[in-house]
């Protein structure tokens, strides 16, 4: 019979080696992305051999699930606990758009700056996740956010009863785009435009509100004048025909 302690230890270093690859992973796929990572890169960052991942996640694209619930799951949870206070606290009456904007970008920032380093890391690599998804992270992407984004959309609908439900999802498609180029970097922004932008290291403190200003102008700004829908060439033609 094993003794208790080599056992203990045996389990407290395969926890170890796990996390330390879903630190080191987390970091990797930040840098180089999804499909420019190899396994060999991480393992060498986390300074373990290459049959850890396997062992531990089975693939590649297990370790990336992985990195990336670990932390989903946490912001996911937030998310419903905040949007479920304020709607408690609303009574049954529509919520402010700016709440649910604030709810569900600015919760995100909020704890990754509670998380120090790590949680910078991983808002950099959720930003770079939804500017370059493949179709391996797309459906994981809509596995993991399913819930929580049908919630935020119907509080959007019940917030914004007079803007078409078809306009209020683009909006907010919009938003997740931007919010996604605003935290994959400040130096995303370096590569595009020589204008000053700041001092880079005044973080997330000044990055939330300029970035709620920026989403709920969006969302707020009028109804675009968009023209009716053309019928094609050929209905055309085939209206003609059909004429006595």
């Amino acid at each position: 019979m094993p003794d208790i302690r080599t056992v203990d230890k045996a389990i407290d270093k395969a926890a170890s080696t796990r996390q330390r690859l879903l630190d080191s992973a987390e970091t990797v796929f930040m840098t180089l992305g999804f499909d420019g990572t190899s396994m060999r890169q991480v393992t060498s960052e986390a300074q373990v051999n290459l049959a850890a991942v396997n062992y531990h996640f089975g693939s590649k694209e297990g370790l990336f699930h992985a990195v990336l619930r670990r932390r989903l799951e946490g912001l996911n949870q937030e998310r419903l606990r905040v949007l479920d206070e304020l709607e408690a606290k609303a009574g049954g009456a529509p919520l402010k758009p700016s709440q649910i904007v604030d709810a569900f970008f600015g919760t995100l920032l909020r704890m990754a700056a509670r998380d120090g380093n790590g949680g910078g890391v991983f808002l950099r690599l959720i930003g770079r996740t939804l500017t370059e998804p493949g179709e391996f992270i797309r459906a994981l992407l809509a596995e993991e956010f399913a819930d929580v984004l049908d919630r935020y959309k119907q509080a959007l609908f019940r917030a914004l009863p007079d803007v078409p439900k078809e306009e209020i999802v683009w909006r907010f498609h919009f938003m997740l785009g931007a919010t996604s180029y605003a935290i994959a970097g400040i130096d995303t922004l370096r590569l595009v435009t020589d204008w000053q932008t700041g001092d880079a290291e005044d973080g997330l403190e000044k990055l939330l509100p300029r970035l709620m200003s920026f989403l709920l102008g969006g969302l707020r700004a009028p109804l675009p004048q968009v023209p009716p829908s053309q019928p094609s060439a050929r209905a055309n033609a085939s209206s003609r025909r059909k004429k006595p």
